[in-house]
């Protein structure tokens, strides 16, 4: 079975690989390390580092040496952290101590979620009903985007040969919590962040009028509600069955409901195209949440394309985690890895027996694994809470 844990590459350098192995493959029963490759800023309280109790990582940088003769006629290039440089390819060092370690390697890699690449290359990046950019999310409808993922992946496959990449993002995001600092005023509701996150790019609006889909009709419907909800007094629901009926709640409005149906297929295609340029020896998985269709994934669609589904049932029952895992399932069929994420944060997840009755629900309802997150930013002891979940699902 795939039992794993994220990892930052610091979190190895700060206690050392030797360590890392005793930790994950002894004391929590782990077979897999699943570590960061690319990733975004951040702010993280880092219990476990003996030196380093507050952690701010670069933003939008990846943990590994990029092939230049890859990246030679590319407009949007990854920036290598300093962290490399200065610590350690920590990568390469997962994977040549496999045998060694006991562990499989994993890449946890983030894939349009970079506000650096964003404000280097904002005519790449999703645009709201009135045009304004978001400049954390590249949008997957641009070619100069997409050219960027395909090749990440392709560049981590071909020259470090993990056993599995795990895809984060290869999506559109929600307008909320994606940034820094982020103020709202006005108190928006889960509606009214999917609203402001409807990407109306020129090229979502060249794909989709090319695909014949009605893309004005639909920006003009979306630019009414944004500015309607900013003008409430306190903020009310305008779709009572949203997020519920899906896309189906916008059933009223001809256009939006079109252009939703068609927004899945710049997501699905790319990672179609993820999937075919990456050395085949390397499983390309999705991670994804409850209601992917928000970022526009169609998970039946992705999981012809890729290899299976990562679905983090985080703050979750056991039986809400079971009903995900088990739509999760039906979705990508009986023949595709369907792994579950779990958090080992306090409070949700007060003890040992939530977590394993979260982990044994999903496997009970058809999941292949488990990734349990993660390794730096939970206290030692918390690994036993761990171990007790893997002993519950052996």
């Amino acid at each position: 079975m795939h039992l794993s844990m994220w990892t930052y590459p610091w979190d190895i350098q700060d206690q050392g690989l030797a360590a890392l192995a005793a930790d994950l493959r002894d004391r929590a029963g782990l077979t897999t390390v699943s570590l960061a490759a690319s990733y975004h800023a951040g702010r993280f309280l880092q219990p476990r580092s003996p030196q380093q109790k507050a952690y701010f990582p670069e933003d939008g940088t990846v943990y590994f040496r990029p092939d230049e003769s890859l990246w030679q006629d590319k407009l949007i290039r990854p920036l290598m952290a300093e962290n490399v440089t200065e610590r350690g390819d920590m990568l390469d060092a997962l994977v040549r101590a496999r045998d060694a370690t006991g562990l499989k390697v994993s890449c946890w890699t983030v894939c349009l979620h970079n506000s650096r690449l964003g404000m280097l290359h904002p005519d790449h990046v999703t645009r709201n009903a009135f045009g304004n950019p978001n400049y954390y999310n590249l949008c997957p409808s641009s070619p100069a985007a997409r050219d960027y993922v395909v090749t990440l992946v392709r560049d981590i496959t071909t020259n470090y040969r993990p056993d599995m990449v795990e895809l984060e993002s290869p999506n559109f995001m929600g307008f909320a919590h994606e940034y820094h600092h982020e103020k709202d005023g006005v108190g928006l509701n889960a509606e009214d962040d999917f609203l402001l996150s409807l990407c109306f790019c020129d090229h979502c609006t060249a794909r989709a009028e090319k695909a014949g889909v009605p893309v004005e009709g639909a920006r003009r419907s979306v630019a009414r509600f944004i500015a309607e909800l900013c003008e409430r007094e306190i903020p009310e629901r305008q779709f009572q069955d949203f997020p519920e009926a899906g896309i189906d709640a916008f059933h009223d409005h001809p256009d939006l409901h079109a252009y939703l149906t068609w927004r899945g297929e710049p997501v699905t295609s790319l990672i179609g195209e993820i999937k075919a340029a990456a050395d085949p020896a390397t499983s390309i998985v999705l991670i994804d949440l409850k209601d992917g269709w928000l970022g526009g994934v169609d998970l039946a669609a992705a999981g012809k394309l890729c290899d299976g589904a990562i679905l983090c049932c985080y703050d979750m029952e056991p039986d809400a985690v079971g009903d995900v895992i088990r739509t999760g399932r039906a979705a990508i069929g009986p023949g595709k890895f369907l792994g579950v994420g779990l958090r080992v944060f306090y409070p949700e997840v007060s003890g040992p027996a939530i977590l394993a009755a979260r982990a044994k629900a999903a496997v009970d309802a058809g999941a292949d694994g488990v990734n349990f997150y993660n390794y730096g930013l939970i206290p030692a002891k918390r690994l036993d809470w761990v171990k007790t979940a893997v002993d519950a699902i052996a």
